[in-house]
């Protein structure tokens, strides 16, 4: 469970129309391109070698292929410069595609299974990132309580394959995850969507990529999200890591249950859905997700 979709656009595959939008803005023609694994959008995701000796990152995405894709590549453009990621260096829309370049980062994701000192360097990277402050334009990372409601989805309308444990409980992990909001509530910078493939490692540091989640919320938040993902590629278990970490001295206990509980049910109950428009792959990755979050929850609620 790499995090690759295997639905990526070439750079050859976009619309003429689009490829000239972004040759006219960066001011070089594109003479090589190399596509990027790792994520699930539906679109473009590649290195970009410029007639003028420059290498840039350029990602797109139209919105016929996923609406919410794009949605998250306008939003990306609009916040880039209040986030610590590689920096924009064009944005634009052609048609139904919006279209994103960086600086390239000279760096690689982390080797999955995840190795121990690999991790270290990205939780050090994450304990840095938690003393930051949140620019007040960025608004909360909790600002829409319903984006994580997926308990309260099953309530209100069961699926099959759930989870024996969580069917069981339905009603109250529904209490603990409609508390997630307020739990997650805080001043610190949340990148929103840490995992191995939104990690680069160079050889100076860490670069958080992809910020279309980011807000302000609590220090301790992209921790506690990313531990699923983390046991799921081969990483230490969520306990063993919330017990070693700073970020988890001076958490609120039912704070961090809340919102565990909201990431457990995201996991679940979206693994259990249709696939969303041109993404046919990310469901099963939801699901290896599901497993590890639902056993972290077990365990904080003893």
């Amino acid at each position: 469970m790499e995090g690759i979709g295997g639905n990526r656009v070439g750079w050859a595959e976009l619309p003429e129309s689009v490829r000239a939008a972004v040759e006219d803005g960066l001011g070089s023609p594109v003479v090589r391109a190399v596509s990027c694994a790792g994520g699930f959008s539906p679109g473009l995701a590649s290195r970009l070698r410029l007639a003028d000796g420059r290498s840039v990152f350029a990602k797109a995405v139209s919105a016929a292929a996923n609406p919410r894709s794009a949605a998250a590549h306008r939003r990306e453009a609009g916040i880039a410069s209040l986030v610590p990621g590689p920096r924009l260096l064009w944005s634009g829309a052609e048609g139904d595609w919006v279209a994103l370049v960086f600086e390239q980062v000279d760096g690689r994701t982390p080797a999955l299974p995840w190795v121990a000192r690999e991790w270290e360097r990205v939780h050090a990277a994450l304990v840095a990132l938690a003393s930051v402050p949140a620019p007040a334009e960025l608004g909360s990372i909790s600002a829409d309580p319903a984006a994580l409601s997926g308990w309260r989805s099953l309530a209100a309308a069961p699926l099959p394959g759930v989870d024996p444990w969580a069917l069981a409980r339905l009603d109250e992990l529904a209490a603990w995850e409609e508390r997630w909001a307020e739990a997650a509530t805080g001043t610190a910078l949340v990148h929103g969507d840490v995992r191995a493939d939104n990690v680069l490692l160079t050889s100076s540091g860490v670069v958080f990529v992809d910020w279309p989640q980011a807000g302000a919320g609590a220090p301790w938040v992209d921790l506690a999200l990313l531990l699923p993902s983390l046991a799921m590629q081969g990483g230490p278990d969520p306990e063993d890591v919330w017990r070693s970490s700073p970020l988890a001295r001076g958490a609120d206990p039912d704070a961090v249950i809340a919102v565990a509980a909201a990431s457990a049910g995201y996991f679940v109950h979206s693994s259990l859905l249709p696939p969303p428009p041109g993404l046919p792959t990310v469901r099963a990755f939801q699901a290896a997700q599901a497993g590890p979050a639902l056993r972290w929850l077990r365990h904080l609620l003893g």
